[in-house]
């Protein structure tokens, strides 16, 4: 399903936050949107989910404007996981993915085998099934989040937005939840994410989208658009690039001032512990 953003202005408050932003997620994609504090990431995601009416422009999900779509319509093809989510945190992890099939149910919302079905297939495809009736508050903070995107797919979209999906989590709680999304992205799905880590973005995702003050600063893929000025523009810091030695994909990195850096030391430490104690 494609997704296209067409001339997009965002504000709030009396403040523009997305200015005149324009472009399209093909079907299959995974695209990371970048860019600083203030530079309306988040804003541009509530746009492209409906969750906030664009002062100008549309948004289209395969060429028809979600804003003249239902809620239920646009529910059952596009998914949107905010940051920070909340919900009791007496809920059971199934009783919370239970809430994603509201899209799909009649006007009596009685549960049905198709719903059973998602449920449990959205629970398995996020690891969560394992702890299932467990309630929330017992969760660490990768099991949450895992059974926060649970709730997204058993909407059963084909396209799935997340805000900052690592934000908060340790180094193995965000690679285990990378690993999860690109595994749904090899099975069909279309994800867009707002990343801060760079590196995340630049490992995981087929496109990178940069924002500044409201506009796009770049957009392609990682490769071909990390490259130190782009970045240095963006988000007002010098950078250096690495390469990945396994992938050959690119490391991007803030360059410090080297006389604020504790010298690195190229001797082995022992042997340099060794000679110290040795007069040598």
């Amino acid at each position: 399903m494609r997704l296209t953003v067409e001339d997009v202005h965002l504000g709030y408050n009396g403040r523009i936050a997305v200015d005149g932003v324009s472009f399209a997620v093909e079907p299959g994609e995974m695209v990371a949107i970048v860019g600083p504090n203030g530079s309306g990431k988040s804003t541009l995601l509530r746009g492209m989910s409906r969750l906030q009416k664009p002062s100008t422009g549309r948004v289209l999900l395969n060429g028809t404007d979600i804003r003249e779509m239902s809620a239920r319509q646009v529910a059952r093809n596009l998914a949107i996981l905010t940051q920070s989510p909340d919900a009791g945190s007496d809920l059971t992890v199934r009783e919370l993915v239970f809430r994603g099939r509201y899209p799909h149910q009649g006007i009596l919302q009685r549960v049905t085998r198709a719903d059973i079905e998602a449920v449990e297939w959205a629970m398995h495809a996020a690891d969560t099934a394992q702890f299932a009736s467990r309630p929330l508050g017992s969760l660490s903070g990768g099991e949450r989040q895992r059974a926060w995107i649970a709730l997204a797919l058993a909407q059963q979209p084909r396209v799935l937005l997340l805000d900052e999906p690592t934000s908060f989590l340790d180094i193995s709680h965000q690679v285990e939840v990378m690993h999860l999304l690109r595994r749904l992205n090899h099975q069909g799905m279309t994800v867009v994410a707002v990343h801060h880590d760079l590196v995340l973005a630049a490992r995981f995702s087929d496109r990178v989208i940069a924002m500044r003050a409201g506009r796009i600063e770049f957009d392609g893929p990682p490769l071909k658009v990390f490259e130190p000025a782009g970045l240095e523009r963006v988000f007002g810091v010098p950078m250096m690039i690495l390469t990945d030695p396994e992938t050959g994909l690119p490391i991007p990195l803030p360059r410090p001032d080297p006389l604020l850096c504790p010298v690195a030391h190229t001797e082995p430490a022992e042997a340099s512990r060794t000679g110290r104690l040795s007069g040598g």
